[in-house]
């Protein structure tokens, strides 16, 4: 397959005040992540608040920079990219946010959102726009009659099919999902995953899926990439990860996974992390998850494992 996305040690720091006679703080939200995405399957990036889910989110749709690391669309580096190609890049790759209310313009239309980005970055007629912002409308599920509406005048899931026309306007290669269905519904959130399964397959688009929720990363998810305090920790293909866990943090998460109906057997395995998140001020020396570590040693708390396996499945764990 085609590597459409692959991101090598990328980093992200932060300069963060800490009060008028403090000296500054350097947040690590991003600490060296490397992954490809190859066109037509989806990555989905999961872990807790705090992991660097959203910073690399920023990274990947180019709103800013890497402080270290290569990212490379379609093969190409974009530190060393023209303006005029990041230009070129940006319309490549979309994005689809958490809050659809909030990514959409109240006083703006559907249609005129719809139309805006073809207005940016193509020179189409408006006869043209419009035409193909009422083919994206049908194709997510939305009637004609919605076009002149504002987007106060939709439910959720339905501004949501709108976020996701927008964002597919210019038949973008890379799709950048943050969230997208944690503020709905349960009924309209499989309604919405499988729109973009069948949208996925009909257009080839490859998705940056970004998720807290297990389950739902289990259903639309090819690879799976797991993150803690701003490293991958574990990734690999879907069924190695949910079926063979290597690191004990990814365990966790899975064991923390509601069932429909949950076992005698299920409560046993159930696994809950002592402590909070650490200090992104001041991390961990050694593996930065050894503080909630159930099985930690030593070598846990001096040394950092590097990521160790192969494609289908690697682990950053000194006792994996």
């Amino acid at each position: 397959m085609t590597v459409v996305l692959e991101g090598q040690g990328l980093a992200r720091s932060y300069d963060v005040a800490r009060g008028v006679f403090a000296k500054p703080g350097v947040v690590a939200a991003l600490a060296g992540v490397s992954f490809q995405l190859e066109a037509g399957k989806t990555l989905a990036v999961v872990g807790e608040s705090g992991s660097g889910k959203s910073t690399l989110a920023r990274l990947v749709t180019l709103i800013e920079p890497p402080t270290a690391g290569t990212l490379l669309i379609d093969g190409r580096d974009v530190a060393s990219a023209s303006d005029a190609e990041k230009h070129a890049m940006r319309r490549r790759i979309q994005m689809v946010f958490q809050n659809p209310y909030g990514s959409l313009n109240p006083r703006q239309r559907i249609g005129t959102a719809l139309e805006e980005p073809l207005r940016v970055h193509t020179s189409q007629t408006a006869e043209e726009r419009r035409d193909a912002a009422r083919t994206m409308m049908a194709r997510v599920g939305l009637r004609p009659e919605f076009y002149d509406r504002y987007p106060h005048m939709f439910s959720g899931g339905q501004r949501q099919r709108i976020a996701i026309a927008r964002a597919l306007m210019l038949k973008p290669p890379i799709l950048v999902l943050d969230e997208p269905v944690s503020a709905l519904d349960v009924s309209i959130r499989a309604q919405v995953l499988n729109l973009l399964a069948e949208l996925q397959e009909e257009f080839g688009t490859a998705y940056l899926f970004i998720s807290h929720d297990l389950s739902v990363v289990r259903h639309i998810a090819d690879r799976v990439m797991v993150m803690y305090l701003g490293r991958a920790t574990e990734i690999g293909n879907r069924d190695a990860v949910f079926e063979r866990p290597r690191h004990p943090y990814t365990r966790a998460l899975l064991s923390a996974t509601p069932r429909a109906d949950p076992t005698l057997k299920d409560k046993k395995d159930r696994i809950i992390l002592q402590g909070e998140l650490p200090s992104p001020f001041n991390p961990p020396t050694g593996c930065a998850f050894n503080p909630r570590c159930p099985n930690v040693v030593d070598r846990c708390r001096s040394e950092r494992p590097e990521m160790v396996g192969n494609a289908t499945h690697a682990v950053a764990c000194w006792r994996a």
